[in-house]
């Protein structure tokens, strides 16, 4: 008895929509990111300082050396002492886990 071959067809065109699928919620992730990005550095320097302490709260969380430097020049400007203190305490712990 000879095994049958089995030949499927359309696979290849359901491979091709998956990566598409894959690579486009990809691309709308990074835009969203760099846009998510963009607002919140933006905000540091708004006239409401809820927005101003809100976009502290989240520049904590991504450390880099571009946010160190943003953060120098926001302690600088921040006319509040309250938000001028919390500034300079994230910008301690961003320095002290990027050494």
């Amino acid at each position: 008895m000879k095994a049958r071959k089995v030949v499927r067809r359309g696979g290849t065109r359901a491979a091709r929509l998956v990566a598409t699928g894959f690579l486009g919620g990809l691309a709308v992730g990074v835009l969203f990111w760099s846009r998510q990005q963009h607002r919140h550095r933006r905000d540091l320097f708004s006239k409401h300082s809820l927005r101003r302490l809100a976009a502290l709260g989240y520049l904590s969380g991504t450390p880099s050396v571009d946010t160190a430097r943003l953060l120098r020049d926001y302690i600088q400007w921040e006319p509040r002492s309250v938000l001028r203190k919390r500034g300079r305490k994230v910008l301690r712990q961003m320095e002290a886990s990027l050494d």
